[in-house]
């Protein structure tokens, strides 16, 4: 397998950036060649001395249609390099790009211009989710002045990606941001009543700020999903949400453990009352929030079955 690294980001977004301070990073200066396709050039220009010590070939793809699996096998036969790293065009689709068998993405990174976000966000959104979508970090620059904007920047992300790290920078690094003032009720309450838009912020915040939530109980509505295979042990409260557009819906819930789910059918609507735990669940990969029912009843369906998140 040849390992792949890609960065993608709309033009001016910080891409090249990235590129040379982690190839410039000691790390890096290792044996082997690495192949970069830059898929775009910006004003930014590769430092001949980096991609030297570096060992970087530099091949330039104008096309989209040139980035074909056929076309990388052939550079990665004139090259041979131990690992590729591609500079992704932000105006091409993401969706479309199509790797050799042989290659295995190790790590994907989406650069964003915080200055510029909400106007992609507003007018290219489908293009910024196909970005987002499978990415493991999520690096804002340009931060500077913007702070009162980045809880809704990571709610915006973290719509279309709930796993992505997520870093804001300024001119002088990381910002350490506390979001939880921004919050749409009461940290300090031991019950938190979520109403539609409260549970869809929860949602979005339990899994990266789980001990914010954890031994709370918290009260919201919700419709059933039984998994194949659950037995009758658990079942997962959730709703329908738009992350993006009218195409992209999901089902999005947390795993409840409920000692009367054979009571329960899918589609049902209820409402969940439950403590939030942080407990090892074999879907999340490791701990998570895991909800253990006090009560769970019938209710009405809400007027708004769909929540958006956009």
């Amino acid at each position: 397998m040849k390992s792949v690294y890609i960065i993608n980001g709309f033009l001016e977004s910080g891409k090249t950036e990235f590129i040379l301070y982690t190839l410039s990073q000691p790390y890096f200066q290792i044996k082997g060649t690495t192949l970069l396709l830059l898929c775009e050039e910006g004003e930014n220009e590769y430092d001949e001395e980096i991609l030297k010590n570096s060992h970087t070939i530099v091949e330039l793809v104008n096309e989209e249609a040139e980035l074909t699996p056929s076309r990388m096998t052939e550079l990665e036969k004139k090259y041979k390099p131990e690992r590729i790293v591609i500079e992704y065009n932000g105006m091409w689709n993401f969706k479309n790009l199509k790797l050799p068998r042989h290659w295995r993405v190790e790590q994907q990174i989406t650069m964003i211009d915080a200055s510029t976000f909400q106007n992609y966000y507003t007018n290219m959104r489908s293009l910024l989710a196909e970005m987002l979508r499978k990415s493991e970090l999520i690096i804002f620059n340009r931060c500077d002045g913007l702070i009162e904007q980045l809880t809704s920047f990571r709610r915006n992300v973290k719509a279309v990606n709930q796993q992505a790290e997520i870093i804001f920078e300024d001119k002088d690094g990381e910002v350490s941001q506390i979001f939880e003032e921004d919050l749409p009720y009461d940290l300090k309450e031991s019950e938190l009543i979520l109403d539609d838009y409260g549970y869809g912020i929860f949602y979005l915040d339990a899994m990266d700020n789980l001990d914010r939530y954890t031994d709370k109980t918290i009260q919201f509505t919700a419709m059933v999903l039984k998994p194949e295979g659950s037995k009758d042990e658990y079942f997962v409260p959730g709703r329908m949400v738009m992350t993006c557009c009218a195409d992209d819906i999901a089902f999005l819930g947390y795993v409840c453990k409920y000692d009367r789910c054979n009571e329960l059918s899918n589609k049902d609507w209820v409402q969940v009352t439950a403590t939030v735990h942080k407990e090892y669940w074999k879907d999340y990969n490791g701990e998570g929030p895991v909800l253990h029912a006090i009560r769970v009843v019938p209710t009405k369906k809400p007027k708004q079955e769909l929540l958006n998140f956009t």
